[in-house]
C-alpha cells in the first residue's frame, strides 16, 4: 500500500445541531501543556454568538415542552454515547495536561456526572414545587419552570467542568450557548460530537470555542438571553458582565469554578428555574 496523508480535522463550532466554521473566517492555534501546537480551533465572532442564540431559542420550545422523563432518556443516552468515546476523551485531557489516570478519572466522572443529572430529570419538580396551603376555597400549586436561553461560560476544566455547567442548565428544559475553555477546548469540540449523536435536538446546546473575554459581554448584554452562568468568566470582568446581564434582568449565576469532583447539589439546576403558582377554585 502506498504511503498516504492522514486526514488532519478541523475544529469547528457547535450550532443548531450543525458544524460551521466561523463566519469571521478565523481560527486560532491551541497548543498541549507543554507549549506544542496541537491543531486551529475557530474563533467565534459576534455574528457566532447572535446564530446561537437564535438556534437555542428556536429550540427552547420543543425542548421545554417533552416529557422529563424523555429529557432523562436522552440525557443518559448522552452518557452512553461519551462511553463509547472515552479513549479520545482521554487523550484530549492528557494533551491539556492531565496524566493518564488523571485523564481517565476526570471522563470517567463526566459520564457519572451526565447519568446523575439524568436522574434529576423527573425530581426537579416534586422537590422544588408545592402544594400551597391557603384560606379559602382554592388549590394553590407552585410549579416549576425552565427560564428559556441560559449562556454558559465555562470553566478551563475541559471535561469534568464543562459537564458540570451545561447539564444542570439543560436538564430542566433549557436551552444553552456555551463559550469553550480557551486554552482546552478540544474536549468540548467532541462533546458537540458526541451530543449531535446522541438524540439531543438540534439548538439545544450551541459550542462556541474562542476568546471568552470578547464572546462574554456580547452574551451578557444579549436581551434574548435569560440567564448566564459566569463560573469561567475571569474576576476582573465579572462586574461589566453583570452590568451587562442587569439590562434585561437576566439571573445571573456566580460559583467558584473548583471542586467538579464533589458531588454537584441541586444549586445549578434551581438557578435557572422559575417557579409558577397557580390558584384553581375547588369544585369546578
Amino acid at each position: 500500500m502506498p504511503d498516504r496523508l492522514s486526514v488532519r480535522k478541523t475544529y469547528k463550532l457547535y450550532i443548531g445541531g450543525a458544524f460551521p466554521r466561523s463566519e469571521s473566517g478565523r481560527s486560532y492555534p491551541v497548543a498541549d501543556s507543554k507549549g506544542n501546537f496541537v491543531a486551529n480551533a475557530s474563533q467565534a465572532s459576534r455574528k457566532d454568538v447572535r446564530d446561537a442564540v437564535v438556534a437555542a431559542r428556536k429550540a427552547f420550545g420543543g425542548w421545554s415542552a417533552r416529557t422529563a422523563y424523555n429529557r432523562a432518556q436522552i440525557l443518559y443516552r448522552v452518557a452512553e454515547m461519551l462511553e463509547g468515546r472515552r479513549a479520545q476523551f482521554v487523550d484530549e485531557l492528557r494533551l491539556a495536561g492531565a496524566s493518564k489516570s488523571q485523564a481517565a478519572a476526570e471522563t470517567d466522572a463526566a459520564v457519572d456526572r451526565w447519568v446523575w443529572y439524568a436522574g434529576w430529570a423527573d425530581k426537579l419538580a416534586s422537590v422544588t414545587g408545592s402544594a400551597n396551603p391557603v384560606s379559602g376555597p382554592f388549590f394553590n400549586f407552585s410549579t416549576p419552570e425552565p427560564t428559556g436561553v441560559v449562556a454558559v461560560l465555562a470553566p478551563d476544566s475541559p471535561l469534568l467542568g464543562l459537564v458540570s455547567t451545561v447539564a444542570p442548565a439543560i436538564v430542566s428544559g433549557n436551552t444553552a450557548v456555551v463559550v469553550a475553555s480557551e486554552p482546552a477546548p478540544l474536549a468540548a469540540v467532541t462533546l458537540a460530537e458526541v451530543l449531535a449523536t446522541s438524540d439531543l435536538p438540534g439548538g439545544v446546546v450551541n459550542i462556541l470555542t474562542g476568546r471568552r473575554a470578547e464572546l462574554a459581554p456580547w452574551l451578557a448584554s444579549h436581551l434574548d438571553v435569560n440567564a448566564i452562568d459566569l463560573t469561567g468568566a475571569a474576576d476582573d470582568q465579572e462586574k461589566a458582565l453583570r452590568e451587562a446581564a442587569a439590562e434585561n434582568l437576566k439571573r445571573v449565576l456566580r460559583t467558584a469554578p473548583g471542586g467538579w469532583d464533589a458531588v454537584p447539589g441541586t444549586e445549578r439546576m434551581t438557578a435557572f428555574l422559575e417557579v409558577k403558582t397557580v390558584w384553581h377554585p375547588m369544585g369546578i
